[in-house]
């Protein structure tokens, strides 16, 4: 996955009536700004400068046009002076893209010594930002609003973390999952409605016969195989643990081929999101693990046993955090066991095989092991133990009249003991603010057993996601508390049915 060379466009309001010195002090000043934000390093994407929007007629156009650039991931508005909020109305309502209000000034003193009432016109964005603010406020627009001076390092980390849910939210209609098998019998929490999905996120979730996909597979040439195993044993330790080693690479190279296979398909035929179930493998000889886990760390979105809505969040969260400095990684993950030992409390992540080594602390090893599921031949895997920090886990579930985000803040630890008997990948986490409550606040609000899980994206972000897909968001975090969190449910079953 390369990331994609979004803009956010800088528009700057102004109006006439205090003349063209004004007007060109106006222009120049948003320059300085968008040339200073673009040489901080701090930001992920390109702010293109846009000429100064005085009139509704110039609004209007420049909306249109970042409607129909491809590149543009949204808007950014400053007002520099007063820009009478009625001439914003048109170009607002035709608007589709993410919009953040920048409510900064140019000056970051007031210049006391020299100040007079042509200062004060000019710089009014105390004012003008209010104007245009309100508009945006009647008309219920959803945006981000950052407060501060423009050339503050904490000001641009902001607008940064904003561009990265910006390209998630246009992002999020470019999303195709393709399903190879239907859900797990009788499993509730995986289930939704596809057509209300696409109609909320612009996701397109297809179903395939397992076996259409088995035949990609057969169709891989076997010199490709061996290139590809040959890049598993450079890359990965190979933990054979008494195997034979020419049949535990047999298995190894079952694993490449589908590997291989699959992400034939889904280049073929525009896919960036995979299902599979165990129940239901066609002719391939192995539920795919290895496989798995190598297409999600090329980027791809997962979800187990029929999960297209974790597929689905996987992939976004891939997209969000492409390109982030010193990232630690997105993955598909399972709660499984608990460890309730006072003081050493935490949950056991994990799932059969498909973890992806985007965030494996070191280096991964391969082990064929047995799977009681599936009746197949003993599938390969990456093994490796998650890296310590501080992430998000979240989940997203179907309630029947609306979706729901469930977004708990988690801190990855250590375990306390090796698992020499566990042939899978895993984490250990404690969610916030403690298991106990973090347990039942999510049991509360409906929370999957599978989550996509990442360490490079805030709960901010993602409930800004959320918020701009018009759907609601809980969180679970180191404020939580069960009284109000209950509260915060009951008050959502009004605010969104």
């Amino acid at each position: 996955m390369k990331q994609k060379a979004y803009q956010f466009w800088f528009a700057t309001g102004s109006q006439d009536l205090y003349g063209e010195a004004c007007l060109r002090d106006v222009a120049e000043h948003a320059g300085i700004i968008t040339g200073r934000l673009n040489a901080s390093g701090l930001l992920p994407y390109e702010v293109v400068l846009k000429p100064v929007l005085i009139d509704n007629a110039s609004i209007r156009s420049l909306f249109r046009q970042a409607n129909d650039d491809e590149d543009c991931a949204g808007v950014i508005t400053w007002m520099h002076t007063f820009s009478p909020a009625k001439s914003w109305i048109l170009g607002l309502q035709e608007y589709r893209k993410p919009l953040l209000h920048l409510h900064t000034q140019f000056n970051q003193e007031i210049p006391y010594d020299s100040i007079d009432m042509d200062f004060m016109n000019e710089n009014q964005s105390a004012h003008g930002d209010r104007e245009f603010g309100h508009m945006v406020t009647r008309m219920g627009i959803v945006r981000e609003v950052i407060a501060g001076f423009w050339d503050d390092d904490s000001v641009k980390r902001r607008i940064a973390s904003w561009m990265r849910t910006a390209v998630g939210i246009v992002e999020s209609s470019h999303i195709r999952v393709v399903r190879f098998a239907d859900n797990m019998r009788n499993v509730a929490v995986t289930e939704g409605d596809k057509v209300e999905a696409q109609m909320k996120f612009g996701w397109e979730i297809d179903a395939y016969p397992v076996n259409e996909v088995a035949d990609y597979v057969s169709d891989v040439k076997a010199g490709d195989v061996s290139s590809l195993v040959e890049e598993y044993y450079d890359r990965y330790d190979i933990l054979l643990e008494g195997r034979d080693p020419e049949e535990f690479k047999k298995h190894v190279a079952v694993q490449a081929r589908i590997e291989l296979g699959f992400e034939a398909f889904l280049r073929e035929k525009n896919y960036q999101a995979i299902v599979t179930h165990f129940g239901d493998l066609g002719s391939l000889k192995q539920l795919p693990g290895l496989a798995i886990q190598r297409l999600m760390e090329k980027g791809y979105g997962f979800g187990g046993e029929g999960d297209w809505k974790t597929a689905a969040m996987v992939r976004l969260m891939k997209l969000m955090t492409e390109g982030t400095k010193d990232a630690k990684g997105t993955s598909f993950m399972e709660d499984y066991t608990y460890n309730l030992v006072p003081g050493k409390e935490g949950i056991l992540q994990a799932h059969m095989l498909e973890v992806c080594p985007s965030i494996a602390e070191g280096k991964a090893g391969i082990k064929v092991n047995p799977l009681s599921m599936g009746d197949r031949e003993d599938p390969a895997r990456l093994v490796f133990t998650a890296k310590e920090g501080r992430g998000v886990a979240a989940s997203l579930i179907d309630l029947g009249n609306r979706f729901r985000l469930i977004i708990n803040t988690v801190n990855c630890k250590k375990v306390e003991k090796p698992m020499p008997k566990l042939p899978v990948a895993s984490a250990f986490w404690t969610p916030e603010p403690n298991l106990i409550t973090g347990a039942e606040c999510w049991i509360l609000a409906g929370g999957a057993h599978h989550t996509a899980f990442t360490y490079d994206l805030t709960a901010k972000q993602l409930g800004d996601w959320a918020e701009a897909m018009g759907i609601e968001a809980v969180y679970i975090d180191e404020n939580t508390n069960i009284r109000d969190f209950k509260n915060e449910l009951r008050w959502n079953s009004v605010a969104y049915r």
